[in-house]
């Protein structure tokens, strides 16, 4: 059932590998995240769309978005003002498939980007995507219902392997700016459940 699955997101694995390569020739590292990291690393799920993050420094951002807007098409008249605005550049592949590209530029998003590796699909296509910890991190921010279910599918999938200490460190982070304090307990919920025991 997952390789059906993974062989399904065909168009959205190209799509992301296109983004990858029009970033490549800026010289800025990138990589994966969002559902298509969720294949690697969680319970795989159909995807709509390819979500990205690039490193873009604060201040530079025009060195970045100008040449993906000429590389690719924009889904909203006013997609160069919105990236500059939120830092992020909403575009669409050749192939149809919704692009949206995040500008990294926070020392959170620079370690994401320096963690980042390469994940050979069940298509054989070699992608950049975030680590675990990370997606899991990315997640619990969004903290969507379905965000939370990817979380309770990559602690089910990763919870031995998993940088644990990583994901308390900067959740509480996150959860202090947000002012959310039980961000991260759905992160220990499924932590204590994959693993039989007392989170350690």
């Amino acid at each position: 059932m997952a390789k059906d699955r993974s062989l399904n997101l065909s168009r959205q694995f190209r799509a992301a590998l296109d983004a990858l390569a029009a970033i490549a020739t800026l010289g800025r590292p990138a990589c994966v995240i969002g559902g298509l990291a969720v294949q690697r690393w969680g319970e795989p799920r159909f995807t709509q769309d390819a979500d990205l993050t690039v490193f873009t420094p604060f201040g530079g951002e025009t060195d970045v978005i100008d040449p993906l807007l000429a590389r690719f098409e924009k889904r909203r008249p006013d997609a160069r003002q919105h990236a500059l605005t939120y830092r992020v550049l909403l575009l669409r592949a050749a192939n149809g498939i919704s692009l949206d590209i995040s500008l990294a530029g926070t020392p959170f998003e620079e370690d994401v980007l320096a963690r980042a590796t390469t994940w050979r699909t069940i298509e054989g296509t070699d992608l950049i995507t975030c680590s675990a910890e990370d997606l899991i991190l990315y997640k619990l921010v969004a903290g969507r219902p379905g965000d939370i279910q990817d979380v309770i599918g990559v602690v089910r999938r990763q919870h031995a392997r998993l940088d644990v200490g990583r994901v308390r460190e900067f959740g509480a982070l996150f959860a202090e700016l947000k002012e959310d304090p039980s961000l991260l307990q759905p992160f220990e919920d499924a932590l204590r459940r994959a693993s039989g025991s007392r989170p350690t």
